[in-house]
């Protein structure tokens, strides 16, 4: 099968919006290179270790590909990401003069290439990712995620996943009951689910990403404690006001709601989420740029929601808010 690919060359501050922006135009798959320096300073606090490939992408720059199935209109597609990318201007987000490219690909030639990239990789005091490809030796107290992200977003990787990642593990008890908003390959269901929770609802708008949430949690046998939904978080509210409501798996309120999206997304369903939780639950957002953190924070107060952290990595800010 061949394919349209879309390139954008721009900067790392910028890559969670554009690809963002890309799989909302349509997008069968995004993938993204940032650059191999070794002179960027990197976390090896839990021993972490980095494989970096040799390119030729400036330090601070990066290359991101979108893949759109043929029958499409390349030249509106490429308008639009074009119009997007100019507005992150309003929100102070440098995005380096971005240059595009437009060519067909088969697919052969991209759908496997990344995963020279993925390697295990120890992202909290217990969690560690591993791509089903990789042979990997786990200590007695590691958690593993086995991973094939496939065409959806989250290796666990970016500073947001692993922030939510991070996260999750202080706030997810035993027992509770998670709701999963945007969950891309389903790895923040994952480490929920092996952190304890009783049930966890994963749902994304994309059926894509709904299909490798799907096979990511039978990878790590836990269909009996994960449910993967074409969804928002509104239809799941008004689902489970109904009789099939509890085809779900989770009972509302929940204990915990984490969504790791853009900051702009998640100021449309705060007072849904907070409809979601019981009192004293807590909300892990992620996916906020440090120049929308204000927003975001505002927004959560007004609901009555109570910060009780924020931790930061690079430009990114993930917040834990208490419902009252």
């Amino acid at each position: 099968m061949r394919w349209h690919e879309i390139t954008v060359h721009t900067t790392e501050e910028a890559i969670e919006m554009i690809s963002n922006f890309i799989h909302e135009l349509g997008a069968g798959g995004v993938s993204i290179e940032e650059s191999g320096t070794l002179n960027k300073e990197r976390d090896t606090s839990l021993g972490q270790w980095y494989e970096l490939p040799l390119n030729d992408i400036p330090e601070g720059r990066a290359v991101i590909k979108g893949y759109f199935s043929q029958g499409i209109d390349m030249e509106e597609i490429l308008e639009q990401l074009k119009a997007s990318i100019e507005q992150l201007r309003d929100y102070d987000i440098d995005t380096g003069n971005p240059t595009y490219e437009l060519r067909e690909v088969d697919d052969e030639d991209w759908a496997n290439a990344w995963k020279q990239y993925f390697k295990p990789i120890r992202v909290s005091d217990r969690l560690t990712i591993k791509p089903t490809w990789e042979e990997y030796t786990a200590s007695p107290e590691e958690l593993i995620l086995e991973l094939d992200p496939g065409m959806a977003f989250g290796t666990g990787t970016h500073a947001t996943t692993a922030l939510c990642l991070r996260t999750l593990e202080k706030v997810v008890k035993p027992g509770d009951d998670v709701i999963d908003v945007g969950t891309g390959s389903g790895i923040l269901s994952i480490a929920a689910a092996k952190l304890g929770a009783r049930h966890v609802l994963a749902v994304d708008l994309d059926p894509v990403a709904v299909s490798s949430a799907t096979e990511n949690t039978k990878l790590n046998q836990l269909e009996n404690k994960i449910t993967v939904r074409l969804s928002d978080l509104l239809g799941v509210i008004k689902a489970q006001e109904t009789e099939t409501g509890s085809e779900h798996g989770v009972k509302l309120p929940v204990q915990v709601v984490v969504a790791n999206i853009l900051a702009e997304i998640i100021l449309l369903f705060v007072n849904d989420v907070y409809e979601a939780l019981e009192p004293g639950g807590y909300y892990v957002a992620s996916g906020i740029i440090t120049a929308k953190e204000a927003d975001v924070e505002k927004a959560l107060v007004a609901a009555n929601f109570t910060i009780v952290e924020k931790n930061y990595d690079s430009d990114w800010v993930v917040i834990t808010a208490r419902k009252l």
